[in-house]
């Protein structure tokens, strides 16, 4: 009888262990409302394509804001569309806390969190106005709050963390850093020439540049094994500005009209916080193949690094 218990013990510890190396990862995509565009498909795309599981995130509230129809209720946003400064101080003061972000990344494993719409520019740590550019106007404050309540969860509880575009700006600036809110107007204002190397003037869409690793002992580095990332996809009227008294640091950058423009950052105090001003997950798409120019993007196997490193990641 107790050699049949010690058989039927050992039995259950390696079902359970099996289970256990089984589970496929869990990768959350960080909330957001349009998923017919690029940025969502091949996000979801390369996610599949690494062997985990993606999941759409739902939408992190803020305990500080209101909300009606799960939108922040108009009171606390401003005729731009910007979350009100003094709402905004408290998203910064608070972040997570009093929000519902553990209840969102139950059975999470790791986040993505994906390209879209300017950053309001009141959650900087020096808050900033706008732009001042109407046809640059687009601003998403429930995203805004989300992403930044999630993403500092994420820095908080060390999570693997993958930010694309936008989100490498929210991690500058939840960071503490500040953006560059137009790039063109920047080297005008500072009497460079600029070549719109980071989007399609005419189009207003993706267009292939190269960029350098300049952090050789980066995560970044060690991911892609190369001293130059060829063919990003691009897309980006603003850019990331001085890391310079924050716990993340410039892994990557473009040289446009003599100016240095950031092109990736991680965080140094998590084990993989990174994140990429280009889209990846762009090649992941029908049309991810090459720019309107000709100029090829990178290789699918190229843009699969980076998530196939988050997977790897997860402990």
């Amino acid at each position: 009888m107790r050699r049949g218990l010690y058989a039927l013990f050992a039995l259950c510890i390696w079902l359970l262990s099996a289970c256990t190396e089984a589970r496929t990862p869990v990768i959350g995509i960080a909330w957001r409302e349009g998923l017919d565009g690029s940025s969502y498909v091949g996000t979801y795309n390369a996610i599949k394509a690494i062997g985990a599981e993606p999941v759409l995130l739902e939408l992190v509230e803020s305990g500080d804001l209101t909300y009606i129809d799960k939108k922040i209720a108009p009171a606390h946003i401003d005729s731009l569309g910007i979350l009100i400064g003094v709402d905004a101080d408290e998203v910064k003061r608070n972040t997570h806390k009093g929000s519902n972000v553990e209840e969102v990344m139950r059975g999470i494993d790791a986040v993505v969190f994906t390209g879209g719409e300017d950053i309001s520019p009141t959650l900087f740590r020096e808050p900033e106005p706008w732009h001042g550019i109407e046809a640059e106007r687009d601003y998403n404050p429930t995203r805004d709050v989300s992403d930044y309540l999630l993403l500092s969860y994420c820095i908080d509880q060390d999570i693997p963390t993958l930010c694309i575009c936008r989100a490498a700006q929210m991690l500058a600036v939840v960071s503490g850093a500040p953006l560059i809110q137009d790039i063109p107007t920047f080297y005008a204002q500072i009497g460079a020439e600029y070549d719109y190397t980071h989007r399609d003037a005419e189009r207003r869409g993706y267009i292939s540049h190269d960029a350098e690793i300049t952090a050789p002992n980066s995560l970044l580095h060690k991911i892609l094994g190369q001293a130059v990332i060829t063919g990003t996809p691009s897309w980006h009227h603003q850019a990331i500005g001085s890391l310079e008294g924050t716990k993340a640091i410039v892994t990557a950058s473009t040289v446009a009209g003599g100016v240095e423009i950031v092109e990736a950052l991680e965080r140094t105090d998590c084990r993989f916080v990174v994140g990429v001003q280009y889209h990846p997950e762009y090649v992941l798409t029908e049309k991810g193949t090459h720019d309107p120019n000709g100029t090829p993007y990178m290789s699918r196997e190229e843009a699969l690094r980076l998530f196939r490193a988050l997977k790897d990641a997860i402990e």
